[in-house]
């Protein structure tokens, strides 16, 4: 913990045990600011944030502590929900501007901006709905779902280039990330508020604040393991096809995966080297990418019996 850590035992025990705070972020600071005050409200020594915000944008900015810092890779899978105000520098009609919202409606080519924290490489990302809520003029009030790491300022300019007349973001919100909206958000001033309770002897405010961390891999492809597997993931194995008991949905090669024990317990999450399907019929080799281990390997045996063995290890 922190130079103030908390007192509250049950608050101490979600930490310890990695929680999220969805924070309804302010336009003004960043959110690097933004995470450090969350920081120090919670007594830890290490925060961080999933899905940058610039520092004139709001909405909802999950920041991870304890073992939660872990699946921030995770939440940056979210497909994210915006609503933002553009302005066109030109005359557009309504059929013009449904017909070019249509074009970039599915797969688009973005290349992130200069002042971006990633690298400058041409990438695709897709535009799952993008809509006029509402229009005075050359001022449009629109709504977008995009994929995880879409730029929209460079989506409205992209949109004014298409149209001929040119177009800049006026002002932009996130209300939604994966199936998390602004109703599951919490400000600052709320956070703070709750920690007050929570040294004054009521934690139970601030205990509500901290979502688990269930909540996030649970969203995810749970890959339920056999006895020996999960011993060999908690102390670092990836995972072959013999390891697998079961699966809770299908999956995509590349698709993060939580891998979890027969009680349900996570273990660890990794990155599918194949679809699902395919994977049943790997005899050779590893088909889960096992990258962050969050079980104590101390509660899992690692003395295999021959049979577990080739269930967990490549053969060839």
């Amino acid at each position: 913990m922190g130079t103030n850590p908390i007192a509250d035992e049950p608050v101490r025990k979600r930490i310890g045990a990695g929680a999220f705070v969805l924070i309804d972020k302010p336009r003004g600071p960043s959110s690097h600011q933004v995470t450090a005050w969350v920081r120090d409200l919670l007594g830890v020594e290490r925060a961080g944030h999933a899905g940058t915000l610039d520092p004139n944008v709001s909405g909802l900015l999950w920041i991870g502590v304890g073992p939660g810092l872990k699946l921030l890779p995770m939440l940056l899978e979210f497909p994210k929900h915006y609503v933002g105000v553009l302005e066109f520098h030109g005359e557009v009609g309504p059929p013009q501007l449904a017909r070019v919202l249509a074009e970039f409606t599915g797969p688009i080519y973005q290349t992130p901006p200069v002042r971006s924290a990633v690298r400058r490489e041409r990438r695709v990302r897709r535009i799952h709905r993008l809509a006029v809520i509402e229009r005075r003029g050359p001022t449009v009030l629109f709504d977008v779902r995009a994929d995880s790491g879409t730029y929209v300022r460079t989506l409205a300019v992209d949109v004014g280039d298409a149209l001929g007349v040119g177009a800049h973001l006026v002002e932009l919100r996130r209300v939604g990330t994966g199936p998390f909206e602004e109703k599951d958000a919490v400000s600052l001033a709320q956070l703070a508020d709750a920690r007050a309770l929570a040294d004054q002897g009521d934690g139970a405010r601030l205990l509500r604040l901290l979502h688990p961390i269930s909540e996030v891999w649970k969203e995810f492809p749970q890959v339920v393991l056999r006895a020996g597997a999960a011993g060999a993931v908690a102390h670092g194995a990836n995972l072959a096809r013999g390891g697998i008991a079961s699966i809770s949905r299908p999956f995509s090669r590349g698709a993060r995966v939580a891998l979890i024990d027969a009680s349900g317990s996570l273990i660890a999450t990794g990155t599918a080297l194949y679809d699902s399907a395919q994977a049943e019929d790997v005899e050779k080799g590893w088909v889960i990418d096992s990258d962050r281990v969050f079980a104590d390997p101390r509660l899992y045996r690692l003395g295999w019996r021959e049979r577990d063995r080739a269930t967990t290890q490549p053969q060839g």
